[in-house]
């Protein structure tokens, strides 16, 4: 199955860093949305209530912050 996964994350974030480590340790493509640098990423997280990063979306389900039990879940891993 191929799963859309994109993540917002800041340039200082750490668990950021480790989500995205996570996803290429386990071979899960991502689109990366950096708030720090893309600010129309930063209004369209903001938009939709989050005031934290890393904010994952998988197949269209939020996660706020890194759940890597949850993750694991939604990705089949």
């Amino acid at each position: 199955m191929n799963n859309k996964v994109d993540i917002f994350t800041s340039s200082t974030c750490q668990y950021c860093h480790m989500a995205k480590e996570f996803f290429k340790e386990n071979n899960v493509d991502f689109v990366e949305h950096n708030i720090t640098t893309d600010p129309e990423a930063r209004k369209e997280l903001v938009a939709k209530g989050y005031r934290g990063v890393p904010v994952i979306v998988i197949n269209g389900e939020y996660i706020l912050g890194f759940d890597k039990n949850r993750i694991s879940s939604l990705l089949g891993l």
